[in-house]
């Protein structure tokens, strides 16, 4: 028995220590549940008391993340000038983060990008996509898609992508994924992403 209650303890302390929303309490819903064994077992029935209501707290909050996470109600994408500081500042602040996943990407990314989105979440900035135009007119390609470390689990990338989207408001009809960005299959195709000649592209006619 005092085996799950190290292990309760531990996987505790380890989803304190996490970044990302849905981690966090979906570990620390599993240290709930164990430590509710462990003090049921032992009789100590204020920390059963606790740990059912973290548990609960947690279940109720990862159902309704879950719930919400493809909710346009929930998140809402807004433009942004390429030149504005407030975009300069988010990309600066969480470089070494962006440089990451995105090794190859020019320090002058925003330079050479003609759109850019915010993709907020009551009030609070999520993403952030910038592209460019290729050399068609209905087309782009990403340059950059980036998820702050909180809301990574999720993909809010997806309100940018979508056919009733911004891209599809200017007359887009096709995008281009970023190129060279690492760990990106499975977050592309869950947004609409399919392999073509030019790389995984998105289709929004």
């Amino acid at each position: 028995m005092d085996v799950i209650g190290w292990l309760g303890s531990t996987i505790l302390v380890v989803s304190l220590a996490q970044t990302r929303v849905l981690r966090f309490r979906a570990l620390n819903l599993l240290a709930a549940l164990l430590l509710v064994v462990f003090n049921a077992a032992i009789r100590v029935w204020p920390m059963v008391a606790l740990n059912v209501v973290i548990a609960a707290l947690n279940a109720w909050v990862l159902f309704r993340l879950t719930r919400t996470r493809h909710d346009d109600r929930v998140y809402e994408v807004v433009p942004i000038g390429t030149s504005e500081p407030y975009l300069a500042s988010l990309l600066a602040r969480h470089e070494p983060d962006i440089a990451r996943f995105n090794p190859a990407l020019p320090p002058d990314v925003r330079a050479r990008a003609d759109l850019a989105f915010l993709t907020l979440s009551g009030g609070e900035t999520v993403g952030v996509v910038l592209a460019r135009h290729t050399d068609r007119p209905d087309e782009v390609r990403v340059l950059l898609d980036y998820v702050l470390p909180r809301f990574r689990d999720f993909a809010p990338g997806e309100f940018v992508f979508r056919p009733g989207g911004p891209f599809a408001a200017l007359g887009i009809r096709r995008v281009l994924a970023p190129a060279g960005m690492r760990e990106s299959s499975a977050y592309l195709r869950a947004v609409g992403f399919r392999p073509g000649p030019d790389g995984p592209a998105l289709d929004l006619t």
